[in-house]
């Protein structure tokens, strides 16, 4: 049994290793070639608009596949929701892409990594306006290591632009705000969306593939591109992510919790547990019923 278990864990491993290196690459890649078509081609807002028009013709075609092979209709919404509920994240979405783009005219890489990496920041943020998240101060203590590592990243570098940190900081705060009425949007069961934030289709909950990506990310443009990073940058990128990492530890801690407690939620909806927990003295009136025609 254990020999078997192992032969398929490895097997799964051996599955799951082209496809990180393909999420690596494709990830990697397409930072530095978003760079290098700023350069080579000025035009941020048209790349985002062609952008945006190739993920809508991708996403009509998966849903036409999708509806082909179960035969059942996709989940569609009114234009009165799309308006109110739909279009705002959009928008955000539109808007932090293209000011993404637009920032690769005038910031190194390693810049815009870092300073995009504070997206989370604004997502705690708005988390906490919407109602999403309690405030605690293990949050104040994230908020502080974020910023605080970004303001070292920053501080006296060599090689800072302050038009591109600003168009990749508002970025960051349409991120956030993007992500959060996303969440906000999926949750609305009446609307049919559920489905699309369970664990099956975002599997990427693990703090190290990050961790690891903005690493290569970092150590690639300084090698690559010439990007010059001072020691006190490089202790502001730790103590950033080290904000991020406790982040992730915090809610991973949440969602273990929330899932032990699912079981016993479970037990105590079954209604003859229920009955039994609300009428005990019901079952002992049974069994003196029961025992009185042997003492007879």
């Amino acid at each position: 049994m254990a020999a078997g278990a192992g032969g398929a864990a490895l097997g799964r491993a051996a599955l799951a290793a082209p496809l990180v290196l393909l999420y690596y690459g494709f990830s990697i890649g397409i930072t530095f070639y978003n760079k290098w078509l700023m350069k080579s081609f000025p035009f941020p807002l048209l790349v985002t608009l062609l952008h945006l028009l190739l993920i809508f013709a991708l996403a009509a075609l998966g849903r036409a596949l999708a509806r082909c092979r179960s035969g059942r209709p996709r989940a569609a919404l009114s234009w009165a929701d799309c308006l109110r509920r739909a279009a705002p994240a959009a928008l955000s979405t539109s808007l932090d892409i293209g000011l993404s783009n637009w920032s690769f005219l005038y910031v190194t890489v390693s810049l815009y990594t870092m300073t995009k990496s504070s997206a989370i920041l604004f997502i705690l943020l708005f988390s906490l306006l919407f109602k999403l998240e309690e405030m605690r101060v293990t949050l104040l203590l994230v908020v502080l290591l974020i910023a605080g590592g970004l303001f070292m990243f920053t501080y006296k570098s060599t090689q800072f632009n302050a038009q591109g940190f600003v168009l990749v900081l508002c970025a960051s705060f349409l991120g956030g705000i993007r992500w959060t009425l996303t969440q906000i949007l999926m949750q609305k069961a009446e609307l049919g969306l559920p489905l699309s934030i369970s664990e099956k289709l975002f599997r990427f909950h693990e703090a190290g593939m990050l961790f690891s990506l903005e690493i290569c990310i970092l150590f690639l443009a300084t090698h690559l591109l010439g990007d010059r990073l001072s020691l006190l940058n490089w202790l502001g990128f730790a103590v950033c992510l080290s904000g991020i990492s406790l982040h992730v530890v915090l809610k991973a801690r949440n969602s273990k919790g929330d899932k032990a407690l699912e079981p016993q939620k479970e037990a105590s909806s079954d209604p003859d547990l229920e009955l039994l927990l609300r009428h005990p003295e019901h079952g002992e009136e049974e069994e003196e019923v029961a025992e009185t025609p042997q003492q007879n």
